[in-house]
């Protein structure tokens, strides 16, 4: 039986004076355990040594059985862990905070880099450099697009001189009416119609007579020609109209001069695919919300990308070319586009 001093090892001195009395206690209530138990199980030895309370700390130990059966084996007092855990929390609190810490500034250096190399990167829709306007305003696309804004803040009529007298003709006719439609309505026809005011029987009507009859059938024609030339203005035609005529516009400046009317053209399509996103880029600008328009903006943008690679692996030379009369860049068109 273990009686006396306590039995300490490789301890620091002043830690086992402290621990000693405390030793000798649990060595004192195990034996006599063993002594008046002739068999005892674990579970019940466990209580027991639950219940033993310190003398000198007043503690009672809570379910730290390796405290209990290292000290009655080897006799060896260990110092025993801290029942608060203060200074485990904090511990793992600051590395948190520190894994936090850098996590959030690996998150910032890469928002940088990302900035970085996309800042001169040419817009996937629009096919620009950011600030680069004059690209695009001085491509062959832009110079014949009607832009509604410019034409309802531009000049309206102005004078021309036809055969009846002189005819005030808008800027921009409407949609359907060329240069051919224009020499006959306002040139042609205004003469056959002052003509057939003057009678057929000439014989039997005076020289100033059949001139009355002819100037009066050509304030006539001049009145009707002006009339119908406000008609004709391409300020009042709707939005599907200056669409139309914008489409008409494109086919005829994009088709080869062996066929002048080719929609199926590859630089045709290109051309107006471009301009479909860029006015639904605009109304998307303006429209925030419309959600639903997004997905038909990529689904164009996709689209023109595969028609200009078509057109690269079919004629390099006419890729290039197009690319410039639509004021786009290459990696606008080329390799992985997000939208």
């Amino acid at each position: 039986m273990p009686t006396g001093g306590p039995l300490l090892k490789d301890q620091d001195s002043r830690e086992s004076l402290a621990l000693s009395s405390t030793v000798n206690d649990l060595h004192r209530a195990a034996w006599h355990f063993f002594r008046e138990e002739s068999w005892i199980k674990i579970k019940d030895f466990r209580r027991a040594i639950l219940a033993t309370v310190f003398r000198q700390q007043q503690l009672v130990i809570l379910g730290n059985w390796n405290y209990a059966a290292g000290v009655f084996s080897t006799g060896v007092a260990f110092r025993p862990r801290s029942f608060h855990t203060s200074a485990g929390i904090q511990a793992e609190t600051s590395r948190k905070h520190i894994a936090r810490a850098v996590k959030k500034s690996n998150n910032i250096k890469k928002e940088e880099r990302w900035r970085r190399e996309n800042a001169n990167r040419p817009s996937v829709v629009l096919g620009t450099r950011p600030d680069d306007d004059t690209k695009w305003q001085n491509c062959d696309l832009a110079k014949i697009l009607v832009d509604e804004q410019e034409l309802i803040s531009g000049p309206g009529l102005h004078p021309t001189e036809q055969p009846v007298g002189t005819v005030y003709l808008p800027t921009q006719l409407s949609f359907g009416v060329g240069e051919t439609e224009k020499r006959m309505l306002f040139r042609d026809l205004p003469i056959l119609s002052a003509e057939a005011y003057v009678p057929d029987n000439t014989p039997h009507y005076s020289s100033s007579f059949l001139e009355s009859k002819h100037s009066e059938g050509t304030q006539r024609e001049l009145f009707k020609a002006n009339a119908f030339a406000k008609v004709l203005d391409l300020r009042n035609a709707s939005a599907g109209g200056i669409a139309y005529e914008n489409r008409r516009r494109i086919i005829l400046a994009f088709s080869e001069p062996a066929n002048p009317f080719d929609p199926g053209r590859s630089e045709v399509q290109a051309a107006l695919l471009t301009y479909k996103i860029r006015n639904l880029w605009t109304h998307l600008t303006n429209f925030k919300r419309d959600i639903g328009n997004r997905r038909g903006l990529r689904h164009l943008v996709h689209q023109r990308a595969k028609v200009l690679k078509y057109l690269k692996r079919l004629d390099r030379d006419r890729y290039e070319t197009v690319l410039e009369r639509l004021a786009l860049e290459p990696e606008s068109v080329e390799g992985e586009l997000v939208v």
